[in-house]
């Protein structure tokens, strides 16, 4: 990797202090931060008064304080400082990226981008607002990311086979998520990471593997940038990921939810859905480290398991009637172990669905993307080794959301659509060499209630209106009777 590009953030002159060392700099922000951060799609601690910011880190990507009507840019990397924070927490509290515009007076139509304008500081009398709402500013970042080298606390990193062209137009994609995306022409889309932890994301580590694997089912990363700066441990931090852009594709949770609507059948999509996932689990078993799971390793899972359960139907009281018999379905994973059986671990996906899959529309081909992992997690238990089961049981959820509460409305001809859709991608996931799930039913019972469990949590807290799609797989999990796959495992379509 090059270092041409300027080691320091901005340029020292008698009349100016660099900003990033302002020491007002992060006060005078502060008030704005507080209101605005709370309020975002990727903020991690609602629920929890915000107090304030550590500075972590700054680099001026373009000039904050200088003359004229050209923007400056600003990137931060600051840790809230919140009350009685999660077991699951960062000790000290969250990081987060944060991307900031700078101008004296920004263009109307970036008005839903500004946060503020600071009272004091280095940037008083300048409005602040969201870079990553900027399309001039977004195609500064893919310039940066076309000359690997160093700026400040970054580093931009670029695979030296890709061609990454100049001058391709930014598009933001406006959905929230608990990341930010920019699409360039439709070439490249850029994801950056806004709560961030030290370490390398999943979403550049698996891409890269499985590139070197030469498996293409996943866009492989055309360049990444980082930080070292972000914790005391000294690792370098993924901040955000180029990857190829697909035009035209579908993702699932689209095609699936249409065929619904149309009461179109969907088990050869979802075959082929299976035949991909087993060759991604394949490429990363083969590429990446496995390892076995015996007896002391699947009862902490099972712990964990039982423990998320418990704090659920504290949190959501309607949980409660059922948590003695979905807890059976842990205990049962526990006994594996007793009783000396075990299962391989490997790097998996982490939070499949249908919508991290999408479908070409010239060839019908399915790609696998978005390899974060589940954001509420901590990195390193997303970078550890799981089954693949798990993911298998992911994907089973999805297939039942789609159905639950797509356009159909959890009829009863869309409860057998999902059954057979679940059935079928079971099927061509073993057709292609990944593990039959008819051979770990107690696996996949534990895995799609610890899925469900996760599910009645997060609709009680985001969607209210969606809670009864995980209840209803609830009280099927909590009837024991019924595999994961429906009444009728494994029928032909």
């Amino acid at each position: 990797m090059s270092d041409t590009a300027p080691t320091r953030a901005t340029r020292n002159t008698p009349d100016r202090r660099p900003l990033v060392t302002a020491p007002d700099l992060l006060s005078s922000l502060a008030p704005l931060l507080t209101e605005w951060v709370p309020r975002q799609r990727w903020f991690a601690g609602k629920g929890r008064p915000l107090t304030g910011f550590t500075l972590l880190s700054a680099t001026e990507l373009l000039p904050c304080t200088g003359a004229g009507t050209t923007p400056g840019l600003l990137q931060l990397l600051v840790r809230a400082q919140q009350s009685a924070p999660p077991s699951r927490t960062p000790a000290g509290g969250d990081c987060y990226q944060l991307l900031l515009g700078v101008h004296p007076v920004p263009a109307p139509q970036l008005a839903p981008a500004v946060i503020g304008r600071p009272g004091g500081g280095p940037l008083r009398g300048r409005t602040v607002y969201d870079a990553l709402l900027d399309n001039r500013l977004c195609g500064l970042l893919l310039e940066r990311l076309r000359v690997p080298g160093r700026l400040g606390g970054l580093r931009f990193c670029r695979e030296p086979r890709v061609d990454i062209p100049s001058g391709l137009p930014a598009r933001p994609i406006a959905v929230e998520q608990s990341n930010s995306s920019i699409v360039f022409g439709d070439s490249f889309i850029l994801k950056v990471f806004r709560r961030v932890e030290p370490g390398v994301n999943p979403d550049l580590e698996l891409p890269r593997a499985l590139a070197d694997a030469k498996c293409a089912r996943v866009p492989a990363p055309a360049a990444w940038f980082e930080s070292a700066a972000a914790d005391e441990s000294g690792e370098a931090t993924t901040l955000g990921v180029l990857q190829p852009f697909l035009p035209g594709s579908a993702d699932g949770w689209q095609l699936a939810r249409g065929a619904l609507a149309v009461r179109a059948d969907f088990s050869s999509s979802a075959r082929a859905l299976g035949h991909a996932t087993a060759e991604v689990h394949t490429a990363l078993a083969q590429t990446l480290p496995t390892t076995e799971l015996h007896r002391p390793q699947l009862a902490a899972i099972a712990t964990q398991m039982i423990e998320r359960l418990e704090a659920t139907a504290r949190a959501v009281p309607v949980l409660q009637p059922y948590r003695a018999r979905l807890r059976t379905a842990f205990d049962a994973l526990a006994a594996l172990g007793r009783d000396g059986r075990g299962w391989a671990a490997q790097r998996i996906h982490g939070d499949l669905h249908l919508g991290q899959t999408l479908r070409s529309a010239d060839e019908g081909r399915w790609s696998l993307i978005d390899f974060e992992g589940e954001p509420a997690r901590p990195l390193a238990e997303r970078r550890q080794p799981q089954p693949a089961v798990r993911d298998v049981a992911a994907m089973l959820r999805s297939f039942d959301y789609a159905a639950r509460g797509g356009p159909a409305g959890g009829d009863p001809w869309a409860l057998e659509w999902a059954r057979r859709t679940r059935a079928a991608f079971c099927r061509g996931y073993a057709e292609a060499g990944g593990l039959d799930p008819r051979s770990a039913p107690e696996l996949m019972r534990a895995y799609e209630t610890d899925k469900a469990v996760y599910e009645v949590l997060y609709e009680a807290r985001h969607r209210p209106d969606w809670l009864a799609v995980p209840m209803a797989a609830v009280r099927r999990l909590a009837a024991g009777g019924e595999p994961a796959v429906g009444a009728r495992p494994y029928d032909s379509p």
